[in-house]
């Protein structure tokens, strides 16, 4: 009997060991990953850093980074519009395969659907916190949003456990920021409404009362006013919980800060999605006439601080050699894009898009290709790479560093390029903007013929659109200038071929541009 006892006791004690083998061991696969950071611009051109050519712009921090890491020459996002590259860093998943990945007005319902595998989603079985901070801009909802209550669905249900967000752009109502779904500093007595198709009675706009505002609009701004700017779309009520743009970059950069501190003892992925140099650009009074450019100068220069103080967290937090950080912007530049704030007058030598045709809204490379820098101290070796590789192809690669088999529909693994271990990215890429979209293959790049406008002349930026095929040898003619569809149809045919093999037919309807 006493025998008996004694093995049932060394069996006990033995699983007990092998239970707390098995959680230590555990523990510290967890402890050995890293932490990865995105820190995601918006409208940012690839010409702004001084890492990327700039001279009229300092942007010290960013610089650091670049020239710390891997800069990437031929780095997409995947439109030449913010919803649809969103969509497509996070799910894996081309823009042009989601109808509804498209510029969406604030009221817009979520269009990543909760089952969608995302990053966060794929880092969360893999242990990880994931937070989002910033520029969320893909819906909240289901379609008829109750803002005075918690807002589901939204980030917290594809895959982030904690969310501090704007819901769509700056320019945009709401307004507010909300946390976790809720209204941050929402006063239940002063309900929030928001209406897209008309104003609220009583309710003061950009189109009746420019005496009100301190920013007068150029084109499509002209609806609720907050803090003396108008908006696009209509809002009544949420006074306290209004933001004030100019301390939005400050508020973004502290809730990044406190994410860092909160969750520095377990692998953490932070989207830190930054508001500039997005419209309208409302630089602290720190920054006002740090660039010399106008407030879009500005608000990069002060982008660029926010990168910096939040690089300082990350090593006063002991962290930094053990994060991988990603920058990129979700599309290329536009210098007016609603608002008279000097953007044009105080350019100067300038070159936003650097050597690029086109910009915001364009099938030409300054729509897509943009900053794209990764950087891992210690562990990444500073270089540049000529390896063309998207945003979307992040989950695929963070999927392997984490030793995750999470993979998704269009998000090629390119870790090896991503810490500068290889040279061989991608060998093709569909981009789109607005609906239309176009191929990039090796060196060259393949415009299909598409009905509109050449230009659009609000923010006077080439779009794309002509009536023929066009072809380019970016190694060749990086800005474009020569058409080689007439002269090289050997190589359109092949073009068109791997276009069609990818998109299918561009028999799907295309929507105009339309600046609202």
């Amino acid at each position: 009997m006493n025998k008996k006892i004694l093995l049932i006791a060394l069996a006990v004690l033995f699983s007990c060991k092998t239970e707390k083998k098995e959680a230590e061991s555990s523990e510290q696969q967890l402890s050995s990953k890293p932490n990865i950071v995105v820190i995601y611009a918006d409208d940012l051109g690839y010409g702004e850093l001084g890492a990327y050519g700039a001279t009229e712009l300092k942007t010290p921090n960013l610089d650091k980074l670049a020239n710390g890491g891997i800069r990437f020459t031929n780095g997409y996002a995947s439109s030449a519009t913010c919803t649809p590259s969103r969509y497509a860093l996070l799910t894996g998943v081309y823009p042009w395969r989601n109808k509804s990945a498209k510029i969406l007005p604030g009221t817009a319902p979520l269009i990543i659907d909760t089952a969608q595998m995302t990053i966060p989603k794929m880092l969360k079985q893999k242990g990880y916190k994931t937070g989002i901070v910033g520029k969320w801009h893909l819906g909240l909802g289901s379609g008829n949003v109750n803002w005075n209550q918690t807002v589901s669905p939204g980030p917290n249900e594809v895959g982030f456990e904690h969310s501090y967000i704007m819901a769509a752009t700056q320019d945009r109502v709401p307004t507010v920021y909300i946390e976790n779904g809720d209204v941050v500093n929402l006063d239940p007595n002063d309900p929030i409404e928001i209406n897209y198709q008309k104003n609220f009675s009583g309710e003061p706009t950009g189109m009746d009362n420019p005496e009100m505002l301190k920013m007068k609009w150029h084109h499509g701004h002209y609806n609720s006013i907050v803090n003396g700017i108008s908006r696009i779309g209509f809002m009544k009520g949420g006074e306290a919980a209004k933001w004030v743009d100019e301390d939005m970059a400050d508020t973004f950069l502290v809730e990044a800060q406190r994410y860092v501190k909160a969750n520095k003892e377990k692998p953490f992925f932070l989207y830190y999605a930054l508001q500039q140099p997005h419209v309208p650009r409302t630089p602290h009074p720190r920054f006002v006439g740090a660039s010399g450019m106008g407030p879009r100068g500005d608000v990069i220069v002060e982008a660029d601080w926010c990168v910096g103080e939040f690089i300082k967290t990350l090593e006063e937090e002991g962290v930094l050699e053990n994060t991988l950080i990603v920058f990129s912007s979700d599309n290329g530049p536009v210098v007016n894009d609603g608002y008279y704030d000097d953007s044009v007058e105080k350019l100067g030598e300038h070159k936003p898009a650097g050597p690029l045709r086109g910009g915001k809204y364009s099938l030409f490379e300054a729509g897509t290709r943009v900053p794209f820098v990764t950087y891992w101290q210690g562990k990444i070796n500073p270089g540049t790479s000529d390896a063309m590789i998207s945003q979307v192809d992040l989950l695929a690669s963070l999927s392997k560093l984490v030793d995750s088999d999470v993979s998704a529909q269009d998000s090629k693994e390119l870790l090896d390029v991503l810490l500068g271990k290889s040279q061989d990215g991608r060998k093709e890429l569909i981009l789109e903007a607005s609906t239309r979209t176009a191929l990039r293959k090796g060196d060259w790049a393949m415009i299909p013929p598409y009905e509109g406008p050449a230009m659009n002349k609000f923010v006077n930026i080439e779009l794309g659109n002509n009536e023929a095929y066009q072809l380019y040898n970016l190694r060749d003619d990086l800005g474009q200038q020569y058409n080689l569809a007439d002269s090289n149809p050997e190589k359109l045919a092949e073009m068109i071929a791997t276009f069609e093999e990818i998109r299918g037919s561009k028999s799907d309807k295309i929507e105009q541009l339309e600046l609202k």
